[in-house]
């Protein structure tokens, strides 16, 4: 049988502070895999803006939002604050990828045209826009009229 190393628990720390990170705070490695197409799914709500960034298969690969960029209160909800995310979401993913893009869009709010805009401005080749924004149709049956 080999030699194993003992190491006790003062070198096992002195070891962590010389740089080595120990596996409780190592970050996983990002996978720096080109990805040609893929889709930008873009919440606008009265309160804020969303932007995820996924590949063809759904994985996601970036995401971004009016209140994480540093805005608050009815600010999110703005055209600049769409203008920002999309910035914020282009720097992220200017290396891997995608360009080619599908986007759909979901909800009501001020964001959503210059969200698309900007997308464009920043060199992403927009494949096609889709409006995911649910709308009733009908609804539920109102209950029986209350007899006394």
């Amino acid at each position: 049988m080999g030699k194993r190393k003992v190491v006790s628990k003062t070198e096992d720390t002195a070891e962590v502070g010389k740089g080595k990170p120990s596996s409780l705070t190592a970050k996983p490695k990002i996978s720096s895999k080109s990805v040609h197409s893929g889709r930008i799914y873009i919440k606008v709500s009265y309160n804020n803006t969303l932007m995820t960034v996924t590949d063809d298969r759904g994985s996601v690969l970036a995401w971004a939002s009016a209140g994480s960029l540093g805005f608050s209160g009815p600010k999110k909800a703005t055209p600049f604050a769409a203008q920002k995310v999309v910035a914020a979401i282009a720097e992220k993913i200017n290396k891997t990828g995608p360009f080619n893009v599908e986007v759909l869009v979901s909800g009501v709010g001020g964001g959503r045209d210059s969200a698309i805009r900007s997308l464009v401005n920043h060199g992403f080749n927009v494949l096609s826009i889709k409006d995911i924004t649910p709308i009733p149709h009908n609804g539920p049956k109102p209950p029986k009229v209350r007899r006394v």
